[in-house]
């Protein structure tokens, strides 16, 4: 499968990007700077020179799919977060609408279903992930959307718990083990048109696609 990684040098992005290249796939990784071009090349991946506030028709078009995990970080202001966090996301929804690119899996952020659940500090971020993902929702494309707790960078467990659509309490997880199941999901139908919040847990990777 021909994938854009969205935000393949951030944190969860550059696991997913290894985990993609090592099942096979073909992997555009869309950066912003050329030094980020030469660390994409070097891991296996053909870099894509693109900026979510610019133009992406040449980055989306012929692809198979869309893994979207860029973010402007919960630490930002307002604006930022909604250049990225909502209106870069929408614009990658869009072009693969336009380019007819079917499938889209969206890394969003738990509470995001319901942003008040969230600290207050952050409710401007999980209001944008909140936005982004019913907008993907209504796109008609086959969407997965999924919604992490705390990330960490542990070594991955492997194991996971799965919330559908939410969990009742608050968590976090490895970043790496957020991946795993992200490049689980690509290719497995039964994801098509789930959303679910993830934290750490007893659940084999491996079987996430059988509880959503």
């Amino acid at each position: 499968m021909d994938v854009l990684l969205i935000g393949a040098t951030g944190g969860t992005g550059a696991h997913l990007l290894r985990l993609l290249l090592a099942d096979g796939h073909q992997v555009r990784a869309m950066v912003r700077r050329e030094e980020q071009a030469d660390e994409v090349r070097a891991a296996g991946a053909t870099p894509v020179l693109a900026d979510l506030e610019g133009e992406l028709d040449d980055a989306v078009a012929g692809v198979d799919a869309v893994c979207f995990c860029a973010g402007s970080g919960s630490s930002t202001g307002p604006d930022k977060t909604l250049l990225v966090d909502l209106h870069g996301a929408v614009r990658t929804v869009d072009a693969c609408r336009a380019h007819g690119v079917r499938r889209y899996l969206m890394l969003s952020s738990m509470a995001a279903g319901a942003p008040e659940r969230g600290p207050e500090a952050i409710r401007h971020y999980l209001a944008a992930k909140h936005a982004a993902d019913r907008i993907l929702m209504d796109s008609g494309l086959d969407w997965t959307v999924v919604r992490p707790g705390g990330l960490t960078d542990d070594d991955p467990t492997g194991r996971v718990a799965v919330g559908v659509p939410h969990l009742g309490e608050r968590g976090s997880i490895p970043r790496a083990d957020v991946a795993a199941v992200m490049a689980a999901c690509l290719e497995d139908p039964r994801t098509h048109g789930a959303v679910f919040e993830l934290v750490s847990g007893d659940v084999p990777v491996a079987e996430v696609a059988a509880q959503v």
